[in-house]
């Protein structure tokens, strides 16, 4: 048997968990099978799922998955020590490096489905924060030979980039579904501003031709949006935007509207006036209500993620009246990772090395305080495991 470092995430109290901690420990891997690889991570994503994992909201994922302790990390770059003996996809070679698609065990269509993410809800998994860990081969696609993109793009690239081009691809055909190139040459895409949306209105920008708005309150990413093509407004014009049903105090609701009206005339200034065609909401939560008031009719919300909103209310009859169409998808078929892949190599269309920071796989447990504190300035922050 083989045994390997791993950062280690232990199972909550049954009653009421609070959030966790990673520590540092040892595993024993399995032999792998005739379908599997042996592999060593080089560079990890730290992951939206992850910070959920750690602070096991919504739920404790450890004991969702029957475990007392388990390894996180579903998206990076991979180098193979053992190829697998009976391919199922590529064939796989000693120093190969890949990138990981985390969707271990797809619906019958090939999208995944809940308990199905590897290194984080699929139970028996190792994630890629272990020194070495097993890997079906189907969950790794070799980097294009001769790349002339980093690693530490490609796995910035892994989860956030491939999610942004599966949402795009339903959004924007649910959008020219009901509005054709007459009706509107082009759409109006906005998004909240975070990682995977920055991927999303660059490609939409790219691909489509979008006129893209990205909102956020941080200078350099205003900055780097208007670098690669897009708009940004600034959110702190709107200081009060969230809405918070709890304080019904005459003074918190007229700021309420105040911030709201500002979002809205910074749309209308930014749209022509017609309002946002797809309006890409990763956090949803208490700016929901703002974000469904900027969408233009025939508008489309879409999401794969739930950062700060698992439950969404909204007036159903307004929606239909409104034609709004509200896609939700979760990251990707294994075809729709080679697309991805492809066009971004082809297009260039890659996380910006600015947007990346890597950390010391010993100083990880500073990287996870610094996420859930909002305290990261890169997009996309990296873990190096190995070299």
């Amino acid at each position: 048997m083989t045994t390997t470092q791993a950062w280690i995430l232990p199972a909550g109290e049954p009653d009421g968990p609070t959030p966790g901690a990673l520590v540092p420990g040892e595993i024993t891997l399995p032999e792998p099978g005739p379908h599997d690889a042996l592999v060593e991570p080089v560079l990890v994503g730290w992951e939206g799922n992850c910070y959920h994992a750690v602070q096991r909201s919504p739920l404790d994922i450890v004991r969702a998955r029957g475990e007392e302790r388990i390894v996180l990390g579903n998206s990076g770059v991979v180098r193979v020590l053992r190829a697998p003996a009976e391919p199922t996809h590529e064939v796989l070679r000693e120093g190969d490096l890949c990138m990981m698609q985390a969707n271990v065990r797809p619906d019958r269509y090939g999208y995944g489905r809940n308990g199905a993410a590897f290194g984080y809800d699929a139970p028996g998994t190792i994630g890629l924060l272990a020194r070495r860990t097993v890997i079906p081969g189907q969950c790794l696609v070799p980097l294009p030979r001769d790349t002339p993109h980093t690693a530490e793009q490609w796995a910035a690239f892994s989860i956030r980039y491939v999610t942004a081009w599966a949402n795009w691809r339903v959004a924007y055909g649910a959008w020219r579904l009901q509005l054709t190139e007459e009706d509107q040459a082009f759409p109006y895409v906005w998004g909240w501003g975070g990682g995977t949306t920055f991927a999303e209105l660059t490609l939409a920008t790219l691909r489509d031709g979008a006129d893209s708005t990205i909102i956020t309150s941080h200078d350099h990413r205003m900055a780097l949006a208007k670098e690669y093509g897009l708009s940004a407004v600034d959110r702190r014009a709107f200081p009060d935007i969230a809405y918070d049903e709890q304080r019904r105090d005459p003074a918190s609701k007229a700021r309420h509207r105040a911030s709201q009206q500002a979002f809205l005339d910074a749309v209308r200034d930014g749209t022509d006036g017609l309002g946002v065609s797809i309006f890409v909401d990763y956090l949803g939560g208490s700016l929901l209500p703002a974000t469904l008031k900027a969408l233009a009719r025939q508008g489309v919300i879409t999401t794969a993620g739930w950062r700060d909103g698992l439950k969404t209310v909204f007036v159903r009859a307004i929606e239909c009246i409104e034609r709004h169409q509200h896609i939700q998808t979760h990251y990707a078929r294994r075809s729709e990772v080679l697309d991805a892949m492809a066009f971004g190599e082809r297009r260039g269309w890659m996380p910006p090395p600015v947007t990346i920071s890597t950390t010391p796989y010993e100083d990880l447990p500073a990287l996870v305080e610094d996420y859930a504190a909002n305290r990261v300035p890169a997009y996309f922050p990296l873990i190096r495991v190995n070299r």
